[in-house]
């Protein structure tokens, strides 16, 4: 795993700062995460994120998807996307509450499931 910066290096003012940073968008995605089989979180206009979601209708999969923003719009609420799951680009694919990655990991994922 990455390297993040310990909590005791952290002002508390600056940890509330992050812990509310587009919390709302957060909670979106954590709580479809914990209550649906497959979710991907995209934007819109962004090729991969179509790509990924057509895979999944193609193999008939089920999947809950979230979109917030495009290219020109919505960019710091993807950031407290990315922070939050770690992963740095979209779509951000998860299965089963676990996080597969992009539209390349789960091209590969899918091949050995």
């Amino acid at each position: 795993m990455r390297k993040i910066l310990n909590e005791n290096k952290i002002t508390k003012r600056a940890q509330d700062s992050i812990a509310n940073f587009h919390a709302a968008a957060v909670a979106e995605v954590e709580n479809a995460v914990q209550n649906n089989e497959w979710v991907i979180v995209g934007m819109a206009h962004n090729i991969p994120v179509k790509n990924a979601r057509k895979l999944l209708k193609a193999k008939d999969i089920k999947y809950k998807y979230i979109e917030h923003g495009n290219y020109f719009a919505g960019w710091k609420v993807r950031l407290a996307i990315k922070l939050w799951s770690g992963w740095p680009t979209f779509p951000q694919v998860f299965h089963k509450g676990v996080l597969v990655g992009g539209f390349s990991d789960l091209k590969a994922y899918l091949a050995t499931t």
